[in-house]
């Protein structure tokens, strides 16, 4: 069993978690190209911050809690309500804004990650998550400082800075009253 959690770790480490902040970037660029400043807004910009904050949660859990069955349902609340916000966004934005192909293609990587985190978690640490222990406690072996690091100068780098961005742009739109709305789209 314990190999089956190191593997299980290096699925986070080197896989989900890479992959999460490289889509979280792609999504961001596209929401550049698509300048959501002048359609949907601060409004759409919020919802970013939103997933960004379940994302870094679900992150957090894996990596500094023991995993037991109150994270693995945590992760699962998380995970839903992951989707509940993305399916609220997209019905706000798709009226306004196109949502292009490649964008819709990013936004099923930011959507199944905290699935695959999810199942690995299950399949790893079955027996601590079917043992119906509810509490929560830090790792006794919490995943390695340098990766810890990493995680979040990559995390601040390629998604809270771009997001600080486009939170920026969307502001000075908004608050620009001379342009009327024609101007802007």
């Amino acid at each position: 069993m314990r190999r089956m959690q190191d593997i299980a770790r290096l699925i986070f480490i080197d896989g989900v978690v890479p992959l999460w902040i490289a889509a979280g970037f792609a999504d961001w660029a596209c929401h550049r190209r698509t300048a959501i400043e002048r359609t949907s807004g601060l409004p759409e910009n919020v919802f970013h911050w939103v997933l960004c904050v379940q994302a870094g949660l679900v992150i957090g859990a894996v990596a500094l809690l023991e995993p037991t069955a109150a994270v693995f349902a945590g992760i699962a609340l998380l995970w839903l309500a992951h989707e509940v916000a993305t399916w609220i966004e997209l019905r706000y934005t798709v009226r306004l804004r196109e949502v292009r192909p490649i964008e819709q293609m990013v936004h099923s990587f930011m959507e199944i990650l905290p699935l695959v985190a999810l199942g690995v978690l299950a399949v790893a640490h079955w027996d601590a998550v079917a043992a119906g222990d509810f509490g929560l406690r830090w790792k006794a072996e919490p995943w390695p400082a340098a990766n810890l690091w990493g995680i979040g100068i990559a995390a601040a780098l390629f998604n809270a800075l771009p997001l600080g961005e486009e939170t920026l742009r969307c502001w000075r739109v908004a608050l620009t009253p001379a342009l009327s709305r024609r101007e802007r789209g």
